[in-house]
């Protein structure tokens, strides 16, 4: 208990130490039009990537966590050496030369790898919750909209602070094109690959698989990053919407159809073992189709919520998360790829599953087969 309060002690200390740097270089009216601004196209990005977790929601306090780490502790540590790279650039290579040496060749690889920490933390130490890439993708993301809502407070206030408000070519609202209408995925586009390599890693069946997954994940997130930091710096108008529009708009596109076939394969994976699951005593069969699809599960909650109210409702919620992550780890059990765990998590999935449909005033499942039986 003591760990996780000093940690978040640490994240607080590091937000107030970003808000104290931001107010020191532009002023506290500039941070706080910066923070105003920079609130919308964070909450349209976390938004999107809690659409793309309705199947099996991650813990709210672990996204949380991501949120912050990406917006203290990933940042601070990134500014600490960004800026370390800075001076060192105007020392050697002549005054003006550190902007571009923090921007091409510090930022991309320091910036991803302060993001990934957290991805490299749970997988870490909470491999558990990572079922696929989804989640991998989920959390990458959540993560750098953290980092990418600092960074916005801190361009926005900026530019307020050079130009106020100004229009299409200059201060606030020229950066808020580029930044929150042109670009709001960039960074989480950019860490949605060390993402996808932690979402591999964390079902690979050897440690050197894990490994490389994560490299190439984290490889990726660098390429990514410096092209887009690299064409700012050193392109034009006319190669920066060359960049934008033959490169990151079909990759986010690419990402995007990754995530819907993923989304249709997770729910593949529960249908398939929902039979199993009623066999074992877990769920009764005539949940199978209330819990096999999103519009049913949907049904399932409002007629709940109509019926017995909304803490019913959200029992019925949490039943469903559970179920989910039952079904999903009986296959990774199936696959050989559930880890050294499975076992204790399996008698944790089937007693949270007990415990929420019992809190509805609906006939619980009927008792089956031992917790421990597999499907």
């Amino acid at each position: 208990m003591l760990l996780p309060v000093l940690g978040l002690s640490a994240l607080g200390l590091c937000g107030l130490a970003l808000v104290g740097v931001g107010t020191a270089k532009v002023g506290a009216v500039a941070v706080l039009v910066g923070a105003a601004a920079a609130l919308l196209p964070v909450t349209i990005v976390v938004g999107a990537f809690l659409w793309v977790d309705r199947w099996e929601p991650e813990p709210a306090r672990l996204l949380l966590l991501a949120f912050a780490w990406g917006a203290c502790g990933a940042t601070i540590c990134a500014l600490g050496i960004n800026s370390t790279a800075e001076v060192l650039g105007d020392l050697v290579l002549g005054r003006g030369h550190g902007d571009t040496l923090a921007a091409v060749y510090t930022a991309p690889p320091v910036e991803e790898a302060a993001k990934g920490l957290f991805l490299i933390g749970m997988l870490a130490w909470r491999r558990r919750e990572f079922d696929g890439l989804v989640d991998g993708i989920v959390y990458a993301g959540v993560t750098a909209a953290g980092f990418a809502f600092t960074e916005n407070i801190y361009y926005f206030g900026r530019a307020f602070a050079e130009g106020g408000f100004g229009g299409a070519s200059r201060g606030v609202v020229a950066v808020f094109i580029l930044r929150a209408v042109l670009a709001p995925f960039a960074h989480p586009l950019f860490t949605t690959m060390t993402g996808i390599g932690v979402g591999v890693a964390a079902r690979a069946r050897s440690r050197s698989g894990r490994i490389l997954a994560v490299l190439a994940g984290y490889l990726g997130a660098v390429l990514l990053h410096s092209l887009w930091n690299g064409t700012a710096t050193f392109g034009n108008g006319h190669t920066f919407i060359d960049v934008y529009f033959l490169v990151m708009v079909p990759i986010f596109a690419g990402v995007v159809t990754l995530v819907v076939w993923q989304r249709r394969r997770e729910q593949r994976v529960l249908l398939a073992q929902l039979p199993g699951m009623v066999r074992a005593g877990w769920v009764t069969a005539d949940e199978v189709a209330r819990l096999g699809s999103l519009p049913a599960r949907r049904g399932w909650r409002g007629s709940v919520r109509r019926e017995a109210g909304d803490t019913a409702a959200r029992a019925i919620a949490a039943y469903q998360v559970a179920a989910t992550e039952l079904a999903f780890l009986c296959h990774a059990v199936q696959r050989g790829t559930a880890g050294p765990e499975a076992d204790v998590r399996l008698r944790e999935l089937v007693r949270a599953l007990r415990a929420a449909r019992a809190a509805v005033p609906d006939p619980a499942p009927p008792a089956g087969e031992s917790p421990d039986a597999h499907p």
